[in-house]
């Protein structure tokens, strides 16, 4: 995996996405004083910040961009000593790749030990129903392996991991504090609540849906407010909302999604400004 690479892809998935009203990412900004994100074409990436400390939350594309996006947020990149990834795909680990800008090189990074099977080559990342196969990802990161259930603390900021097989053999999510969820390509928020992500994209569907189901029981179980965060279509506090339809995954080239919020294309971003990131708070869904 290269720059080139996340270029190819931009242009890619934008004809064959474009009007679908898929991809809904958050524009750079706040979701509330914990939680900032940056936008990345049609992907978000995230910052939990506690005291002195601020987690990202993946690593989204390859992107020239990113620099000046946190520095709206002000946030200096070289401050980020820790990164959690949910998966390996282009859009999530990009920025520590070889051949990016290396604005985290000294950071740590968190991955499934399945997911890192990826990173090493035993397995090979397919998408579009298998018939495409994804360029190797090379990173030189000092890396945490982790395992489903595992509880860590990073300078006091607990962070839970959960299993959620199915997009990629190793998807992770990160419950953090006990009241954010990031769950990286877990959930496609329509407008009438959460769908499994898409289905060109999994690995294997029917395990989308199975771990969705599962992650939908462990959450409401606990009884307790939390803020579900996609890595695509933005972040609502609705459980009920978020987990609508578990049982149904988002097929898009089967069915028109409309929503009025989607962008006709979403690698356009000529709305996502540093006045507005600096100025309000972002909307959740429903």
């Amino acid at each position: 995996m290269a720059r080139k690479d996340s270029q190819e892809q931009k242009i890619g998935m934008s004809l064959l996405f474009k009007g679908r009203a898929i991809f809904k990412p958050l524009n750079t900004g706040k979701i509330d004083d914990k939680v900032s994100c940056v936008r990345e074409w049609v992907a978000n990436i995230f910052f939990y910040t506690k005291g002195d400390t601020t987690i990202m939350i993946d690593a989204g594309y390859n992107y020239e961009r990113l620099k000046e996006k946190m520095e709206w947020l002000n946030i200096d990149p070289s401050t980020i000593k820790h990164i959690l990834i949910t998966h390996q795909d282009t859009d999530h680990v990009g920025a520590l790749e070889r051949d990016s800008e290396l604005l985290f090189k000294d950071a740590k990074i968190y991955i499934g030990e399945i997911e890192n099977r990826y990173l090493t080559g035993e397995v090979r990342r397919r998408v579009m129903h298998k018939m495409y196969k994804l360029p190797l990802v090379k990173i030189d990161n000092e890396k945490v392996l982790l395992k489903d259930k595992d509880v860590f603390y990073i300078d006091g900021i607990k962070i839970e991991c959960l299993l959620v097989p199915g997009h990629t053999w190793g998807h992770m999510v990160y419950l953090i504090d006990d009241e954010y969820l990031f769950t990286g390509d877990t959930i496609w928020f329509g407008v009438d609540g959460g769908y499994s992500f898409l289905s060109t994209l999994a690995e294997d569907n029917e395990l989308s849906l199975s771990s969705l189901k599962a992650l939908q029981e462990n959450i409401l179980k606990r009884n307790a407010h939390i803020n579900v965060i996609s890595g695509h279509t933005g972040w609502s506090d609705d459980l009920n909302f978020v987990f609508a339809h578990t049982d149904k995954k988002c097929t898009p080239f089967l069915r028109h999604y409309e929503d009025p919020d989607a962008p006709y294309d979403g690698y356009v971003e000529d709305d996502d400004t540093k006045e507005n990131a600096q100025s309000v708070y972002l909307n959740k869904k429903a």
